[in-house]
């Protein structure tokens, strides 16, 4: 037995500081790779999960794949080391795609692979790493061809709690703690460019400012213009001190949006023609941004994202659940499901759906969410 026991402490000094180590490796100077594309507001509420990524391994390297268009909203992001980015050719011209991919797995050497979407091309990257010891997607029929880590699909839990939940499978190197704030991140050199441009504009940062988000690239996702002219007109009235500034994009959104204004009878409170001219300027109108109300989409993550509370009009099949998920900064809406049962919505059309919902229901709940939280 002595023998034995001689052996043994032997091995436990070769094979202890062996495997401290390595866990030292995966616990500090890890390399994770976190797939995402999509759209701009899908990479937002992603945040969260890298925050997550950074509040629990902070010396790691974290890798970000995105769409190019939207790439430098992501600039400078503290949880973010690298941004990959792909073009629109890129992508859909498949030998290209598939290049880049072996490209960026055997140029890195990746501990965790995490791929928020799981499609058949997404999950090229962990197939072209088979030896990542994390492999991590989203659980569906052909998935387990990729990944060593399935998570189920969102369903009708917060889009914030999904995210997150990708960070799951680590629990096995760390009891991981959660960050429910999706956040971005612009220097203090853009926020005071901006602030300087809202006041030569005229706007008294002194007094507040709401973003009004009038319109939305879809038209699916647009309330009824003459309801949303009845509000504005109502909170004009009742907080004659507020300052409105309109959300919209060149082209036809600015169209809708000037039409609303027409409508309103062109009040001094709203400023039609101050603009954000990139999605960073928009991070930055945040910080000057006491509310943001409207139509529910992607400028409210930004808003959100900010600090920025919100109140929005949810579009019919957009559950606020999911796409108003709730952490330290105030965020509710109103949508049809708040207004009939699910089978009577199932007997509707959207436009029907939509219709549900007054311009007293809105007008209310905003009033009501303005107290709740002394906005």
């Amino acid at each position: 037995m002595s023998i034995i026991n001689y052996q043994l402490s032997i091995l436990l000094r070769i094979f202890v500081p062996l495997l401290n180590y390595q866990l030292s490796i995966i616990n500090f100077q890890m390399n994770i790779l976190v797939i995402r594309f999509r759209q701009m507001g899908d990479a937002i509420l992603a945040t969260s999960l890298l925050n997550t990524l950074r509040h629990n391994f902070p010396e790691a390297q974290i890798h970000f794949v995105l769409n190019e268009k939207i790439a430098p909203l992501f600039q400078g992001h503290p949880s973010i080391d690298r941004i990959i980015t792909f073009t629109d050719e890129e992508r859909h011209h498949f030998v290209h795609y598939l290049k880049r991919v072996w490209q960026i797995v055997h140029h890195t050497h990746y501990d965790i692979i995490i791929d928020m979407r799981s499609t058949a091309n997404t999950m090229l990257f962990a197939r072209f790493a088979p030896h990542t010891p994390y492999r991590i997607g989203v659980k569906k029929g052909y998935t387990r061809l990729a990944f060593n880590h399935l998570i189920p699909p969102c369903g009708s839990k917060s889009i914030v709690e999904h995210d997150i939940n990708f960070a799951s499978p680590l629990n096995a190197i760390k009891p991981i703690q959660p960050v429910k704030e999706f956040t971005l991140h612009i220097t203090e050199e853009e926020k005071q460019t901006f602030r300087t441009y809202l006041q030569q504009q005229g706007i008294d940062l002194a007094k507040p400012v709401m973003l009004a988000n009038v319109t939305a690239k879809l038209a699916s996702k647009v309330w009824d213009e003459d309801r949303m002219v009845w509000v504005l007109r109502q909170f004009i009235t009742t907080y004659p001190d507020w300052q409105i500034i309109f959300n919209y994009a060149p082209g036809q959104e600015e169209t809708n949006a000037r039409r609303v204004y027409e409508k309103l009878g062109s009040p001094r409170q709203v400023f039609i023609d101050v603009q954000a001219r990139s999605s960073r300027q928009l991070v930055a109108m945040g910080y000057c941004t006491t509310l943001f109300f409207g139509n529910e989409g992607g400028a409210r993550h930004i808003m959100h994202a900010t600090g920025c509370p919100s109140f929005v009009i949810c579009a019919p099949g957009n559950s606020k659940t999911v796409w108003l998920p709730q952490n330290s900064v105030p965020a509710a809406g109103i949508s049809p499901a708040d207004l009939a049962s699910p089978s009577a919505l199932a007997k509707m059309n959207k436009a029907q759906q939509y219709n549900l919902i007054t311009q007293e229901n809105v007008w209310e709940g905003l009033k009501d969410f303005i107290l709740k939280y002394k906005v």
